[in-house]
């Protein structure tokens, strides 16, 4: 078994910047995947995350499957559902999601995955997911029925992240949305950081290099893009390795 979290440490202790590509079961057609994990394999990415807040049944299982045919990159499965969970990847972020208070997406659906999880050999990795408004409403919103954390309201997220530290989460991720209008503030990222210990993973509206370098000069562990490359897969020209 592969030990993703220990690498992601290890890199983290090493200031060794890290980013993952998100595709999303729902807009990845079968006869592009090829092609697109080439661009991929070529790139500075480190990580795929596969996963999306509404997907069909088994997409995100075929997926996986086609996606470890041509890459030895970690696949890294980032569900909005229980039936997303894959076990042809090599983990699965355990996201809890404290920026909001519905319990069905703090703990409901983590005790309905666990009879899933259990048969499978995915490594699990929990993390505290924090979505912060980005300019428009977003899918994660609509589907959990929660609000995000306001841009400007700093102090509150970062005690947020703390109380999910503290909480035992492995991983803190600030989200601001696929397609986001604002990127996480780059002040927001920095505070966040600095108050924890762990991994600080950072996802939504960066769609240049100079947003990608920002963030991770920001404090940001490992950056999370998804719609840059969904838009434009020339965008893969500026990750060269």
């Amino acid at each position: 078994m592969r030990k993703i979290y220990q690498d992601i440490l290890a890199s983290t202790s090493n200031k060794e910047k890290l980013l993952a590509v998100l595709i999303d079961p729902d807009k990845m057609m079968p006869e592009g995947i090829s092609d697109f994990i080439q661009n991929v394999n070529n790139s500075i990415i480190t990580h795929i995350f596969v996963g999306g807040s509404m997907v069909e049944d088994n997409k995100t299982e075929k997926l996986v499957s086609e996606i470890k045919k041509y890459t030895n990159l970690p696949v890294i499965v980032f569900p909005g559902d229980v039936s997303q969970i894959a076990e042809q990847a090599d983990a699965i972020l355990f996201l809890s999601l404290i920026s909001g208070r519905q319990s069905e997406y703090l703990i409901g659906k983590h005790v309905k995955a666990v009879s899933k999880l259990k048969k499978t050999d995915l490594e699990v990795i929990p993390t505290g997911y924090i979505l912060i408004e980005n300019g428009k409403e977003t899918s994660v919103q609509k589907v959990t029925q929660t609000l995000p954390m306001l841009r400007n309201d700093i102090q509150l997220v970062v005690d947020t992240a703390i109380a999910g530290e503290l909480l035992g989460m492995k991983l803190i991720y600030l989200e601001a949305g696929s397609g986001a209008t604002h990127p996480i503030d780059i002040k927001m990222i920095s505070e966040v950081k600095n108050a924890i210990q762990i991994p600080l993973i950072v996802g939504g509206g960066i769609r240049t290099k100079e947003q990608l370098n920002n963030v991770y000069k920001s404090g940001a562990d490992l950056v999370v893009i998804g719609t840059a490359f969904e838009e434009d897969e020339l965008f893969f020209d500026n990750l060269q390795k």
